[in-house]
């Protein structure tokens, strides 16, 4: 294991004129739950491709630790009001970077991924699956009927395999509940995966913890069934919930799960617990994040790359 000192948060900011591109905050040293926007509070990278604005980035380390890959939405939202729309003729590509040290991430490239019956592709996140030597790369999709895309439907989870984030397996869904599904993350430990979702429902009737989070596992990233954990998790503390990410602490056994209750007052806000598998989640009383810090990742990162981050856009 990698001797992890501390913690990069990449995110995006809400939508405003340059919020909808990637920011990174660092943490203070190896706190895990108090950061600082790096550059000011400007981006770090900015899309000039696709629809020209960017959300909810992700980054994977390569198995061998020597490559980072960096997935995010291809979607601006700024100036727009029609989210129906959005997810009827948005955008069926993912923009990618790649870098070896943190700091330089080239030219990003937009990948198309999700099939044509797609009207979006959004959150993208990629694990590592050595049971299919590959990166298991999945988004939220409404898929639709129709060539023009004016049928009923309902986000669902795809996924597709790669190996260079260039050429990717045909994507196929991965978790459909007949309802409204976005913003899946996974979670590694011990020989089994934890998988975060949000029920993307209204509450009331039949779905009593709509616009919340949920929580399920298995041994298998392609097991055909996941045990479920929780539901409504930070329900209570917050109104709301969506964009759930998850990390392990560098020092202890401890996770954190943000939440972003994406509310007018309120954005992300931490959770923690000592037992994964048992899906409780208390949360955190101390702790300082940047402004307006909406749907990202926290990396664990080495001494080395902490002290390059700091160095480069401080």
């Amino acid at each position: 294991m990698r001797p992890y000192a501390g913690y990069l948060y990449a995110h995006f900011k809400r939508e405003s004129a340059d919020g909808e591109q990637i920011h990174f905050a660092l943490s203070d040293g190896d706190d895990p739950l108090h950061f600082t926007d790096l550059n000011g509070g400007r981006p770090v990278l900015t899309s000039t491709l696709g629809e020209r604005g960017v959300r909810d980035p992700h980054i994977v380390r390569s198995p061998d630790g020597e490559r980072c890959f960096m997935v995010a939405t291809d979607l601006r939202v700024f100036e727009r009001t029609d989210w129906d729309e959005m997810q009827r003729r948005g955008s069926r590509s993912i923009m990618v970077w790649e870098s070896t040290d943190l700091v330089d991430w080239g030219e990003g490239r937009l990948v198309e991924v999700a099939p044509a019956a797609a009207g979006n592709t959004w959150a993208p996140e990629a694990v590592w699956d050595p049971e299919q030597d590959a990166y298991l790369v999945h988004w939220s999709s409404s898929l639709y009927e129709d060539a023009a895309h004016e049928s009923e439907s309902y986000n669902r989870i795809m996924c597709a395999t790669t190996r260079d984030f260039r050429a990717f397996s045909e994507p196929r869904v991965w978790v459909d509940r007949g309802w409204n599904t976005i913003d899946a993350t996974v979670i590694e430990h011990e020989g089994r995966y934890y998988r975060f979702l949000k029920d993307e429902r209204a509450r009331g009737g039949p779905a009593p913890r709509g616009k919340s989070v949920f929580s399920e596992t298995a041994a298998s990233l392609t097991a055909p069934h996941w045990e479920p954990l929780a539901e409504g998790i930070g329900l209570g503390p917050i109104k709301q919930g969506e964009g759930p990410l998850v990390y392990r602490s560098n020092t202890e056994d401890k996770w954190y799960l943000w939440i972003d209750e994406f509310t007018p007052e309120r954005r992300y806000v931490p959770f923690e617990t000592t037992d994964l598998a048992g899906g409780h989640w208390t949360p955190c009383a101390d702790f300082r994040l940047p402004p307006d810090p909406c749907h990202g990742v926290v990396l664990p990162v080495t001494a080395e790359e902490h002290a390059r981050l700091k160095a480069a856009w401080t």
